[in-house]
């Protein structure tokens, strides 16, 4: 199992410092990523969980300047909420600048109300095909492609768009998701599916759309990656999975994941502080990894 780490960057108590500590804990301890998560302008309503977050690119770009070898994820930047063609900027310039360790995660989105206090209530309603606009959109002017872009939402035709992505077009996007038609668009136009809060069981029944749709497309099955809690010693939150319970019970649910065929899981830890945060990754490291 390839295991990355969702940086501490949102609630009340998340700090430069939390950061700063998982971003070196997870290079210092072998991760192979490290992940930012994406809100703007939330409800009074989500606040608990997103009224104070660290905007996701910016983030992602900072850990990427400090940090030399970890690679940078996004679970997932919101697409339709944002332009387009400056999002395809910034992640060309931050997978460059990092000498290409981006990997970019992609969802449609889910919050209506948020959608309105961006001023795009209106694109909420079509969400799903901008995002799929936005991955064509990436992958042309990440080739180096100088035709012109005829899409529903974007047409340009006189251009030059640089610096490039270090893996150009290649550059991998992941996308999340759970309804039928999030994971259809996964299978069709993704390089890998990532889930959030998803069960083993849960997981089992998305991919066979997944697979349905790239095969469909003449693709090849998108690599599986999940975003999942983990609580040691713990029953877990009600109503939202979790890896919890002894280091033997946690590492029964990752090879569960492996069984899928799920072979990246981007850890998320509750600790915000550096101590507490050092104390479960080291347990983890030490517990549970010898286990699966």
């Amino acid at each position: 199992m390839d295991y990355g780490l969702v940086l501490p960057s949102m609630g009340d108590d998340a700090t430069r410092d939390g950061i700063e500590a998982a971003a070196e804990l997870a290079e210092r301890h072998g991760f192979s990523d490290v992940w930012g998560t994406d809100h703007i302008l939330v409800d009074r309503g989500a606040a608990d969980d997103y009224g104070r977050i660290y905007e996701i690119v910016t983030t992602l770009a900072w850990v990427a300047g400090r940090f030399r070898t970890v690679r940078v994820g996004a679970s997932v930047v919101i697409a339709p909420m944002r332009n387009a063609v400056l999002l395809a900027k910034e992640l060309a310039t931050l997978d460059d600048l990092s000498e290409g360790r981006l990997i970019v995660g992609l969802g449609a989105g889910w919050n209506t109300v948020e959608f309105a206090n961006l001023a795009m209530a209106d694109r909420f309603h079509v969400r799903g095909p901008y995002l799929e606009e936005t991955v064509a959109l990436f992958r042309h002017l990440w080739s180096g492609s100088r035709e012109p872009f005829n899409g529903r939402f974007h047409q340009f035709d006189d251009f030059v768009f640089g610096p490039l992505p270090r893996r150009g077009a290649d550059l991998p996007i992941w996308i999340g998701g759970r309804n039928e038609k999030a994971l259809e668009r996964v299978g069709r136009i993704a390089d890998a599916y990532h889930s959030s809060a998803t069960s083993p069981a849960s997981f089992a029944e998305r991919i066979p759309i997944v697979r349905a749709a790239a095969e469909a497309a003449g693709r090849p099955m998108p690599r599986l990656s999940g975003r999942v809690r983990v609580e040691l010693d713990s029953e877990g939150p009600a109503g939202f999975y979790t890896m919890h319970g002894s280091p033997a019970e946690v590492a029964g649910e990752i090879r569960k994941y492996a069984e899928l065929g799920v072979d990246h899981l981007a850890l998320a830890f509750p600790e915000r502080d550096r101590a507490s945060l050092t104390r479960s990754i080291e347990r983890f490291v030490g517990e549970v990894v010898p286990l699966v």
